[in-house]
């Protein structure tokens, strides 16, 4: 199921722009066939996460056990983190310096690395 959420979870612009990152808690509602039928937000963070949320949820499809041939509905809770990717490292660059002086100063190479 993590899996499933971490390739169909968008992470929202607004909840982005803010650095938003917590748990939302989702209720569903599976029906005999195993598909979700009702979702609610138990607890959550806002700037769009709530509603991203249910929409992963919505997509999730279930295996329900069949209890002698009735036709139950259950119903779970499940977790949706939201985290902002880390930022990679900022890269360096290096600057090559050549400066060379004639061969009747002695011919010196110096170099400089700016970081």
């Amino acid at each position: 199921m993590q899996l499933f959420v971490r390739e169909h979870l968008k992470y929202p612009e607004p909840a982005r722009a803010n650095s938003i990152e917590g748990t939302v808690v989702v209720r569903y509602s599976l029906d005999y066939t195993g598909k979700v039928v009702r979702t609610r937000v138990k607890k959550g963070i806002g700037h769009g996460c709530d509603e991203e949320a249910e929409r992963v949820v919505r997509l999730m499809r279930f295996k329900v056990p069949q209890d002698r041939k009735r036709k139950v509905r259950i119903h779970q809770d499940v977790n949706i983190h939201f985290k902002l990717p880390k930022a990679p490292p900022a890269r360096q660059r290096v600057v090559y310096t050549r400066s060379a002086s004639t061969k009747k100063e002695g011919g010196s190479y110096s170099y400089t690395i700016n970081w």
